[in-house]
């Protein structure tokens, strides 16, 4: 599944689970309201949602018909699958996700679709796991990168997630359970699952990132904080301590970013998502400075990684809102995507050139930039698994 995830072999195995519930589709055609023009079978719900929670955060009021698009296709019971053709066919309950349901919840809640909302918010407290944590299709073994999605999505439809239970079992002791111990090689961070046999713990960036941002009750939207919380080395302070300790021990071995082995290569390569997640996790920790760090890595770096994906400019835009930075040139890429917006106000803190070097094009937004440059998904690894 392309999704936003990371890892190779968890999306392979996502890919292998969705095509098997659905026969080989023939690639889909991707509807005028969606950003992008990529095949949406996989994504379509992610990268719209997305794509309006950084324009929420710009200040940019999107077409109608996009949000129309995104709450047109929740099924009768309140989830979302990854895409729907045609929204007037039932859905086939085994391909809804949390993952969709969630970002979709977080979208349309700044945009004030509150009964879709609900009836999403709805859906995800039913289909939790009994550790208290969720799986990415309903039924099968929690993961920290699902149940940290799906806390940012009850937050944002006005729900403490912690409250929401399992046989007595919050999200927070399923994100606990999956955190490597301190005093152990990489003590504080996250896995991405618990091994199915041993019960073993692997370190995962993208596990850690999320699980972290989730710790502090946040979704993908995170405002810049005020001053800067400095991360606390080692793993003496909370959960959320030890795994933003991590992340940022890791960025700065890497120079301000995180890597990745891309599938069918044994020669690691910048992980352009995990790097912007990990700024919006450490930006929610109040830790200004480590994210900052690895957005100016970001803005140097990422527009080839970055260019007609409407996620991966979605998550620079909402890694430089966490940082205090300039959105517009992410924005203004972003929207040429999509149906023009109806209307646009630049933040108060954008100037006139952004921190990757763009010179502004905010007039270009106003204007209303014609959708149709983007040349393809290239879904940063939120998701999920690395």
């Amino acid at each position: 599944m392309h999704l936003r995830r990371t890892a190779a072999a968890a999306l392979a195995a996502v890919s292998a689970l969705l095509i098997a519930a659905s026969p080989s589709p023939s690639p889909a055609a991707a509807p005028a309201a969606l950003y992008g023009d990529a095949d949406p079978t996989y994504d379509g719900v992610w990268r719209q949602s997305y794509a309006l929670l950084a324009l929420h955060a710009a200040g940019v009021e999107p077409s109608g018909e996009a949000v129309t698009w995104l709450a047109g296709q929740q099924c009768a019971d309140g989830g979302f699958a990854s895409y729907r053709q045609d929204p007037a066919a039932p859905c086939d309950p085994k391909t809804e996700d949390t993952n969709a349901t969630a970002i979709a919840v977080q979208a349309l809640a700044v945009h004030k679709q509150d009964a879709a909302v609900r009836r999403a918010a709805g859906w995800l407290a039913k289909v939790q796991n009994r550790d208290g944590g969720w799986s990415y299709n309903p039924g099968g073994a929690s993961d920290a990168d699902s149940t940290a999605v799906v806390i940012g999505g009850l937050e944002a439809a006005g729900t403490d997630a912690e409250s929401v239970t399992s046989d007595g079992r919050s999200p927070s002791d399923a994100l606990h359970s999956l955190q490597l111990a301190c005093g152990t090689k990489d003590g504080g961070a996250f896995a991405y699952q618990a091994d199915a046999k041993t019960g073993a713990l692997t370190a995962n960036a993208k596990a850690t990132a999320d699980a972290v941002r989730a710790a502090q009750g946040a979704g993908f939207l995170v405002e810049a904080p005020g001053r800067d919380v400095a991360v606390r080395s080692g793993c003496g302070g909370s959960a959320a301590d030890a795994g933003a300790a991590w992340l940022a021990a890791g960025l700065a071995a890497g120079g301000g970013h995180f890597d990745a082995l891309t599938p069918g290569s044994d020669q690691k390569t910048p992980d352009y998502g995990t790097t912007a997640d990990a700024v919006i996790a450490l930006a929610a920790g109040g830790h200004l400075d480590a994210a900052k760090g690895a957005y100016t890595w970001l803005a140097a770096n990422s527009a080839a990684w970055a260019k007609g994906s409407p996620t991966a400019l979605a998550q620079l835009a909402l890694a430089a809102h966490a940082t205090g930075n300039p959105m517009n040139d992410h924005i203004a890429k972003l929207s040429a995507l999509g149906p023009v917006a109806e209307h646009t106000s630049a933040p108060a803190s954008d100037s006139a050139s952004d921190s990757s070097g763009g010179s502004s094009v905010w007039w270009i937004v106003g204007a209303g930039l014609v959708a149709g440059i983007g040349i393809g998904v290239l879904l940063s690894g939120r998701k999920r698994r690395s």
